[in-house]
């Protein structure tokens, strides 16, 4: 029987996308636009009473802090020119990882680049599809994303709440079980309950990961964090055994940049040779790891900075609730604002504005729905003449900003 002459494949023109890309970028423009969420960036140069940062303790402008980062860029160049396991790991790099261990008395301390390359690559280096996460639902979105990319099965329980926590452990059936929190929320200021995470991690034998990003160098009476404040440093009940793995910034209170991963050595090892955000990157500039030993070095031993920032947080307080202003709870650097429609937000930011005061205008996505505020911050360079000249500009926007 003859075999039939195989055919040609017809020739198919590629499918055309139903939206033209421009026009797909204009549309997702003009939704965010319309629901007061197009974020837009502002040029900071210097002018403006800066209200929303996160330089808690002042120490980017800190004399001392930028000759150190001149220094090391004379000693060790501009960067690291490769990889932490290339040969970027520079004696100030691992000067910097060993007095930071020593801080938090942790075995070892391991630096990443950025904060958000710090949650991402600790969470892939730990879970996979075995895994279930379970985190807070108002952790920084770094959190979020890096169980999402590391495919392991996640959780979010209501925040702050360790009943729903424990409902949520109960039921699970999973073989590694991580827990996930911040140590003080980024949007509301507010504080995780350490001890009762812990808690429920040994119950459950879980482990505990706290993204201390806006603790350190704040709380405690060391600047230890979060796991400071259960006695002035981390002591043996909030140490390794308690929570295993503690994420730090060093852009925050330490006024510089990058982030940090402290553990045991085990803990540390097993990060390096599985973290892809950590092994194919390009180790952080010199300058700013020595910058960031001397801005420690001055956490350390002068605590009038953290004295003289929560005596601004406590004036502040205490002059809002006077004035009727809608904070929320928060006895941290973040004293959200809470005005709730996302007009008025931008309304009472562009007012402030107006007069050099900078803050934070948060809407959702950020923030959930109905729920945008003003984030103030305050830092231990505000002077009281600041303070006073914050609460005169949110004292007008009540007066003059339409509802």
């Amino acid at each position: 029987m003859p075999v039939p002459e195989s055919q040609p494949d017809p020739v198919r023109e590629p499918a055309l996308p139903a939206t033209p890309w421009p026009a797909r970028l204009a549309g997702a423009r003009r939704e965010r636009e319309a629901a007061h969420r197009w974020r837009r960036r502002r040029v900071n140069h210097g002018a403006a009473l800066d209200c929303s940062g996160n330089d808690y303790l002042g120490l980017a402008l800190d004399s001392r802090v930028r000759e150190a980062a001149a220094d090391g860029a004379r000693r060790f160049g501009a960067g690291a020119g490769a990889s932490h396991l290339v040969s970027g790991h520079l004696a100030v790099h691992e000067t910097l990882e060993n007095a930071l261990a020593e801080w938090l008395g942790r075995e070892r301390a391991l630096l990443f680049s950025t904060g958000y390359m710090a949650n991402l690559g600790v969470l892939q280096a730990l879970t996979d599809g075995e895994t279930a996460v379970f985190q807070d639902r108002l952790n920084h979105a770094s959190l979020i994303d890096g169980a999402t990319l590391s495919g392991a099965r996640s959780r979010r329980f209501h925040h702050r709440d360790s009943d729903d926590l424990e409902r949520l452990l109960t039921r699970s059936r999973a073989a590694h079980r991580l827990i996930v929190s911040d140590g003080v929320f980024s949007m509301d200021g507010d504080v995780a309950d350490v001890s009762a995470l812990a808690d429920a991690a040994r119950r459950h034998r879980a482990w505990l990961m706290i993204d201390d990003a806006h603790g350190i160098g704040v709380l405690g009476e060391h600047g230890g964090g979060v796991l400071g404040e259960h006695g002035g440093g981390c002591t043996e009940d909030m140490g390794s055994a308690a929570v295993p793995v503690l994420v730090g910034t060093l852009g925050k209170a330490l006024g510089t940049g990058g982030a940090f991963v402290a553990g045991d050595a085990a803990l540390i090892e097993h990060i390096i040779q599985f973290a892809r955000s950590y092994v194919y990157t390009t180790a952080q500039p010199p300058a700013v790891a020595s910058a960031s030993l001397k801005a420690l070095d001055i956490v350390r031993r002068e605590p009038e900075h953290r004295a003289r920032l929560h005596a601004n947080i406590r004036t502040f307080r205490r002059e809002a609730r006077r004035l009727g202003l809608p904070l929320a709870d928060s006895a941290t650097p973040i004293q959200p604002l809470m005005l709730n429609d996302e007009a008025r937000t931008l309304r009472w930011a562009a007012a402030l504005e107006r007069r050099g005061i900078a803050v934070g205008a948060i809407r959702p996505p950020t923030v959930p729905q109905g729920q945008a505020r003003l984030r103030i911050t305050l830092s231990a360079r505000h002077s009281p003449a600041d303070i006073e000249r914050l609460l005169d500009g949110l004292v007008a926007c009540q007066h003059e900003v339409a509802p």
